[in-house]
């Protein structure tokens, strides 16, 4: 069985649409499929529906993406499985999406002050339907000559400490884990070895995670180095968290791909334990 429980749509900072994530997921011979966009669920009716009128069966895992804050660092944390219909978990969720908005205004009024106006009606053209994310002020900069590419458009002006980096009031940690666990889903640490922190950092943050009632961790997508990937399965174990597997997937492209080289080591429990897959 082929499990893919990390991607996004356009709803947030990827490049298809739900119908063609599907379609691709289909193509990749994706058995399971989390949908996880950045701090929406907007993606997941439309998945849903669609998938309910293809021929080959594929389960979609309903999920999100919770931005929050670390001790000055961005964490991201997946909800698995979540009821994404309550009303309640729809409430928090449209708080964050009111965060990011009041976020990309400011980055926009940085910019300008920086002398590249009116980013900010352009980024929001570029996301259509979905969420506004720093992706889209780096394809305005990269489209306008500002910056060369998108690399260049973190370090000079959107990366953390540049001129137009405006620190997020994402929630604590354990909040979002709250916020899944009372949605009925699963709280997971994704791809915790991309953080710019150190191996004492990282086992801290393991430990905070874990207390605040998180229940898994990814160990393994496409780009992981195979040490890495065991490494990460022993902290897997030593701190009681099941194994998760994700893609991450944003866009087609040479370096990821869904479903792609996601496998678990035996002795792993994997987050997906208990679900009905079936």
């Amino acid at each position: 069985m082929k499990i893919d429980l990390h991607s996004h749509t356009y709803y947030s900072d990827g490049a298809l649409s739900p119908k063609e994530l599907i379609d691709r997921a289909h193509n990749m011979q994706v058995d399971v499929l989390a949908i996880t966009d950045h701090d929406t669920t907007a993606a997941l009716p439309e998945a849903l529906a669609y998938q309910a009128e293809q021929k080959r069966s594929m389960r979609i895992i309903p999920g999100i993406e919770f931005s929050t804050r670390w001790h000055g660092f961005d964490i991201h944390i997946l909800g698995l499985n979540v009821d994404y219909q309550n009303a309640v978990f729809q409430q928090r969720v449209a708080q964050q999406g009111e965060r990011r908005e009041l976020r990309a205004r400011q980055m926009a009024e940085k910019l300008a002050k920086a002398g590249i106006e009116d980013v900010y009606q352009q980024a929001k053209t570029l996301a259509g339907p979905g969420q506004l994310t720093r992706s889209h002020f780096a394809r305005v900069l990269v489209k306008r000559n500002a910056v060369k590419d998108f690399e260049q458009a973190f370090k000079r002006y959107l990366g953390k400490g540049k001129r137009a980096f405006v620190t997020p009031a994402w929630p604590e940690i354990s909040e979002a884990v709250e916020w899944i666990k009372e949605a009925g889903g699963e709280a997971v640490l994704a791809h915790p070895a991309r953080y710019d922190i150190t191996t004492k950092w990282l086992k801290r943050l393991l430990n905070d995670f874990t207390e605040a009632g998180g229940q898994g961790m990814e160990v393994s997508h496409p780009q992981l180095a195979a040490d890495t990937r065991k490494l990460l399965g022993e902290y897997a174990k030593d701190y009681g968290l099941r194994a998760s597997v994700g893609s991450d997937f944003h866009f087609p492209g040479r370096w990821t791909e869904l479903g792609k080289n996601l496998s678990l080591a035996d002795d792993l429990v994997p987050i997906w334990q208990h679900w009905n897959l079936a």
